[in-house]
Order: C-alpha cells, then structure tokens, then sequence
C-alpha cells in the first residue's frame, strides 16, 4: 500500500521546481487543492499534487492557456477518481491537442505542394504513421478515401 505523505505548499514548491507563489496561484484557480487544511491553515497537498503540477508544467511548456489546462484536467477528473487511468488520458488528451496544433501549423504548407512533392513526402511515412494520420483525418473530420 502505497504511503500517503502530504506536503506544505514550501515543501512541495522544493519538490517541483514550482514557486510558492504559482502554487497558491494554482490553488486559487482551482488546478490543484489541497487535501486537508491544518488548524493553523496550512493547506497540505499529497503526491498526486507533484504529478498534477508536472502536468500543468508540461502542459504550460507545450503553449497551453491556463484556462485550457484547467479545462483539461475538469475533463479527466470528471471521467474517473482512478488516478492511473487519469493520468493516461491527460497525457493521451495532451498529446493529441499537441498533434491537432502541429497539423494546423503544416496544413497551410501541405496544400501547397505540387502533386511530385507531395508524393516523394508521403513516400518517407512508414505504414503505422500512414494509419495514424488516416486515424487523425477521421478525427477531425477530414475524409481521408
């Protein structure tokens, strides 16, 4: 069984790189909370609060507004408590609002290659790429037959 440690908010801003101050900001929009409150009203986080900040630091670093970060991590919490299972759908949620942003920035340059370029390009996409993309294409709406 896993051992519940809990953290002040100085404690935790050692521990994640993340200023004392950015974590009340957090706290106060509601990305991260606190698990108890002391009487002295330390608020304490616990481990899952380490993970939750490295994903909005992530997040963050891939261009994300805070607002969509909280959006986002709304999303997962509302699926499930089970933190594993959380975990897995914001990276997988994360990294295909990444995909979606990388293919909006090429589509422009796509569309303007001429017919012998653009099939020496599709030339280099291995098979397990093709699908994704063809996976990608439905989507997001784009019939890709």
């Amino acid at each position: 069984m896993e051992e519940r440690t809990l953290y002040r908010v100085g404690e935790l801003a050692k521990l994640t790189g993340v200023s004392q101050r950015t974590i009340d900001y957090y706290t106060h929009l509601g990305l991260i909370h606190p698990i108890k409150r002391a009487d002295n009203n330390y608020r304490y986080y616990n481990n899952e609060t380490i993970h939750r900040l490295r994903r909005i630091e992530s997040m963050k670093q891939e261009k994300f507004t805070l607002e969509e970060i909280k959006e986002s991590l709304d999303r997962v919490d509302r699926i499930t408590g089970e933190d594993s299972v959380a975990d897995k759908l914001t990276d997988l949620q994360l990294h295909m609002q990444q995909l979606l942003k990388e293919v909006k920035e090429i589509e422009p340059i796509l569309e303007q290659l001429k017919p012998n370029q653009a099939k020496n390009l599709f030339k280099l996409i291995t098979p397990a790429g093709l699908a994704c993309l063809e996976a990608l294409l439905v989507l997001f709406g784009k019939d890709p037959f």
